[in-house]
């Protein structure tokens, strides 16, 4: 944790207790172990790609430790499996960089990792115990101790001089490292920057002090400018940028020992937003929320002017248990600009209600906290609905969208009760459809560390039943975890880029994003143009009225640019530009769509961008297609049946407030369809 004298003393408390949480705890902090607590460890070695296999071999055992047992059954018990004996099995024998391993066999102990490259001392390794003796056998790791049963395994942090032994048997680990010796190394850029520096064995170097955070594709980082930093006389990468406005610029150097050498380098800008009128945002980042490490704000103040991101929203809340991290910020802050904000820089304390069954909302630039943060949670009842949370917020001046929407791959025939599946407590956004048809919310974080492509298609959906949605960005982003894939990449890998009136502030932000005027982006620009209108813009035409479409964008890893109204795709460009001439027979919208591979520049490996539609109304309607209202209606009946088969209720009134919400829903649905 960052020292930083000016912090009010309430906070610097809060931190102080999250310290301590750490060290008695560990990565957890003491939060109930439920599926995706338990998960917390294995992230930071399992490597993204292998997630899937993860979870196929978690829900593998349970079938067969459940014969019969549905799927949403199944899922309601993975918090019952051994997370390290699944981690093992995924690997397959593979030992990812950040993970050494102890193979115990009948036949003796054997150590297997590469070795970490030391200046002095020695560094934490996560060690993978892994028996396959027959019986049961006693390991301890640095006053640790844990017995395995046969075939069992244990992912434990350890210092290569910790004490390890096997049945009392010691195991020297000092294998683990490798001594070399250490020169110094300067870097410039001339403004606050990302910068990476790290060997040819990928292991990263840092300054004293910093947070060792690694990005989504395993790339150590840190943030500032003028910085200096221990590293082995070896030879080493340099690279540096910031954020998706700015290109990498990089640098090998080869130091001798003893030596200082300063690097300047400063990254090319692809382009410049704010100059533009468009200042791009994260509206869903936390400080703490459990991890590896206790962040302050100083290192949240480095991260955003270090990614040159222009909005940042810092949400105060909950795990699993009833502790809300960061509440001590948010009333520190509450409706005010944080410290180091200035003309271009904005930052605010906001917050995430949470509720696992029924969705995850942000709240930005709201003037006063809740009654409360989250239902659902160690006992709690699934109640109130979210919809009374979101009134109390809206009333507050907050900006409210639903964040990582939806995990699992969807496909534009999918049935709603797919995206109910397999597992009830998924944080995915199911009440979503009824409070969007209510009014309750102004944006869906359609780019987010979820699934980008299936939560474009409820985006769509959601569209095209009448519902006016901002497309947003939150990436979820937690500076305390260092090693957690995309949430330990940095805040800002995707952005929401809204068209501000005047000087950017939180409330100018908000409104332009209330008013849909933004696109959302991993990295390229993109533009849409309706009649000279862009994204956000309401025209009112006449029937058979013609109008003029135009997208463009920026970026060298856009393979595929597109135009899409509510009946789907109207014009495809495998380059810079697409345009269409449309006349729109009935009520519609159109959106643009810039659609790519694999890019170096995305934190989440693909190339995606977004606009918020220009919505075409005919005759004073507006789009409410028929396919897609009857398809929200079946996402309600949906939905109904997840809250009666599984929600947590402590009275009978608590479901009735929920059918009641499902049921005003459903009357505007109706409604739409029968063009009332």
């Amino acid at each position: 944790m960052c020292e930083d004298p000016m912090l009010p003393e309430t906070v610097a408390g809060a931190l102080r207790d999250y310290g301590r949480l750490l060290d008695r705890h560990g990565i957890t902090w003491g939060e109930p172990e439920i599926h995706y607590v338990k998960l917390f460890g294995v992230r930071g070695v399992l490597p993204p790609q292998l997630m899937e296999r993860f979870w196929g071999l978690a829900f593998t055992r349970l079938a067969d430790r459940h014969p019969g047992a549905s799927l949403m059954e199944l899922g309601a018990r993975l918090g019952e499996c051994d997370y390290d004996e699944l981690l093992r099995d995924t690997l397959e024998g593979r030992l990812p960089g950040a993970l050494a391993a102890l193979r115990i066999t009948d036949e003796g102990v054997r150590l297997e990792g590469a070795p970490r490259t030391t200046l002095g001392e020695a560094p934490t390794v996560s060690l993978l115990v892994d028996s396959w003796r027959e019986g049961p056998v006693r390991v301890e790791a640095g006053g640790r101790r844990r017995e395995l049963r046969a075939a069992g395994a244990w992912l434990v942090e350890v210092r290569p001089d910790s004490e390890l032994t096997v049945d009392g048997v010691p195991v020297c680990l000092r294998r683990l490292v490798r001594t070399v010796p250490s020169a110094r190394l300067r870097l410039s850029a001339g403004l606050p920057c990302r910068w990476s520096v790290f060997g040819a064995d990928g292991q990263g170097w840092f300054p004293e002090g910093t947070p060792r955070r690694h990005d989504f594709h395993g790339l150590p980082y840190f943030h500032g400018d003028d910085l200096v930093l221990d590293v082995p006389a070896d030879t080493l990468t340099v690279t540096v940028t910031r954020g998706m406005e700015y290109g990498e610029a990089l640098t090998a150097v080869t130091l001798s020992p003893g030596q200082e050498h300063t690097v300047r380098l400063t990254p090319r800008r692809h382009y410049d937003a704010a100059a533009r009128g468009w200042y791009g945002g994260d509206l869903h980042v936390h400080l703490n929320w459990a991890g590896d490490h206790v962040a302050s704000p100083a290192e949240a103040a480095a991260v955003q002017l270090g990614e040159d991101l222009h909005v940042l929203n810092l949400l105060a809340g909950n795990v699993s248990g009833a502790r809300v991290y960061d509440r001590d910020a948010l009333e520190q802050w509450m409706g005010a600009d944080l410290p180091w904000s200035d003309a271009t820089h904005v930052a605010r304390m906001g917050l995430e209600y949470r509720n696992d069954l029924l969705g995850h909302v942000y709240a930005f630039g709201q003037t006063k906290p809740p009654e409360r943060f989250h239902t659902g949670f160690a006992g709690e009842a699934d109640w109130p609905p979210n919809a009374e949370a979101l009134r109390e917020l809206r009333q507050s001046g907050a900006l409210l969208g639903y964040s990582h929407p939806f995990g699992r791959p969807v496909a534009e025939s999918d049935p709603p009760k797919r995206l109910m599946r397999p597992v009830a407590r998924n944080c995915a956004a199911r009440e979503l459809v009824a409070d969007a048809a209510l009014g309750l919310v102004d944006s869906l974080d359609v780019l987010t560390h979820a699934d980008i492509a299936a939560t474009a298609v409820v985006y769509r959906r959601l569209l095209g039943a009448g519902n006016r949605l901002a497309v947003t960005a939150g990436t979820d982003t937690m500076l305390s975890f260092t090693r957690l894939d995309r949430q330990s990449s940095p805040p800002g890998w995707a952005r929401v880029y809204a068209r501000v009136d005047g000087p950017l502030s939180a409330a100018s932000f908000a409104e332009a994003v209330r008013r849909g005027r933004t696109f959302a982006t991993t990295g390229p620009w993109l533009e849409l143009s309706v009649e000279g209108h862009g994204p956000g813009a309401v025209l009112d035409l006449g029937r058979g009225a013609r109008v003029e479409v135009t997208a463009r964008t920026e970026g060298a890893a856009v393979e595929e640019l597109r135009l899409r109204t509510a009946d789907g795709v109207v014009a495809v460009s495998e380059g810079p530009v697409v345009s269409a001439s449309l006349e729109p027979g009935e009520a519609t919208y159109v959106l643009a769509e810039a659609v790519g591979g694999p890019s170096p520049e995305s934190m989440t490996g693909l190339t995606y961008a977004l606009t918020s539609p220009v919505h075409l109304d005919v005759e004073g309607r507006r789009v409410a297609r028929r396919e897609d209202v009857l398809w929200c209606l079946e996402w309600l009946e949906a939905l109904e049946g997840l809250v009666r088969g599984h929600a947590v209720l402590h009275a009978p009134g608590q479901l009735d407030d929920h059918l009641a919400l499902l049921e005003r829903a459903r009357e505007v649905y109706r409604a739409r369809l029968s063009g009332v």
